[in-house]
């Protein structure tokens, strides 16, 4: 085992080399957000949606873009509005008069990265179009389907102030969300560095290709080999039950949480704590890798109570509950 893990080392370090160049590229343009430019990096790692949270004008749009330049990969942008239509994001058939034949027209889905904005302003059928192709990674069009590029992420925007016309995102797609990050405004000296860098009309931002789509198809497959132990294994497990059966795991949480997290979040947990891994150049995963992610795999994943939201109890709170009373390996 100790021969496998060191050859499982050596190559997580030799192919985890453009991590560190991607972050410091993209800090061209986006000043501080470390932490959502490494979820976002290791969310491409682990092949799952990210949802993004905060108030406009935090950069978000614009690290995704950034990443987007610096992986040579195909970006669209969808501003999603109360009467988008399904064919607006996936598609359709329109008529060539000259072929006398219907032709397939494919929608602005088909990018490797999807900035979703404002995403809880679209309407159902919308939504449901968005969902087949973050899950199945393919859209029908015309009774046809058609495979989305390789790699396909969907990041996705709301703003957590403007609630007027907006819908509640449905649970079956909040889940699919691999990570739902919090995003906070900068720092003091961030904020100077920002308006040092951004306050100009014309701001030019030369952005170099660090990592090809193919080189992080290639990583992916080193996320997978990274050693993740029974024991490790076993704590993502606890942690998953103990939000559903609290009071197992001696939490006094009965009352406050709905719905506990779905086997989706055992899952997100350990192939982000790999990705996680990954990132800090290690071939294994150890407990405080899964306590880095958790609460951004968890967080979108537990319905508190109606007790819990008149108590003012996040679900991140319970997070924090869980993760300091289960039994660290």
């Amino acid at each position: 085992m100790s021969t496998n893990l060191a050859i499982i080392n050596d190559k997580v370090r030799a192919s985890s080399a453009w991590t560190n160049l991607l972050r410091s590229e993209i800090s061209k343009a986006v000043v501080g957000q470390k932490y959502l430019v490494d979820r976002l990096i290791e969310g491409m790692l682990a092949n799952g949606h990210i949802l993004l949270e905060g108030v406009p004008g935090l950069a978000k749009t614009l690290a995704v873009k950034t990443l987007a330049q610096a992986m040579d990969a195909k970006f669209n942008r969808i501003q999603f509005t109360p009467d988008l239509l399904p064919s607006d994001i996936i598609g359709t058939l329109i008529f060539d008069q000259q072929s006398g034949k219907f032709v397939t027209q494919k929608g602005p889905i088909f990018a490797n990265l999807i900035l979703a904005d404002e995403i809880n302003r679209a309407p159902a059928k919308v939504q449901s179009a968005l969902l087949e192709a973050m899950q199945e990674r393919q859209v029908t069009i015309g009774g046809e389907t058609f495979k989305l590029p390789e790699p396909f992420l969907v990041l996705a925007t709301q703003n957590p102030i403007d609630q007027e016309g907006t819908y509640q995102l449905p649970e079956a797609q909040v889940d699919r969300f691999m990570f739902k990050l919090k995003i906070g405004y900068p720092t003091k000296p961030e904020e100077r560095e920002i308006l040092d860098l951004m306050g100009k009309t014309l701001s030019e931002i030369s952005i170099n290709t660090i990592v090809s789509p193919q080189q992080l198809l290639d990583s992916r497959r080193i996320v997978d080999e990274i050693y993740l132990d029974d024991k490790i294994k076993d704590y993502i497990v606890s942690i998953v039950f103990a939000t559903r059966e609290p009071k197992n795991y001696g939490l006094d949480l009965e009352n406050m949480i709905q719905f506990g997290a779905s086997p989706r979040a055992t899952i997100a947990l350990a192939l982000a704590a790999k990705a996680h891994a990954f990132m800090q150049a290690r071939g294994y995963v150890v407990p405080q890798d899964v306590k880095d992610i958790a609460a951004d795999v968890l967080r979108h994943r537990i319905i508190v109570s109606y007790e819990a939201e008149a108590e003012g109890i996040s679900s991140e709170e319970i997070i924090d509950k869980v993760l300091a009373t289960v039994a660290v390996p």
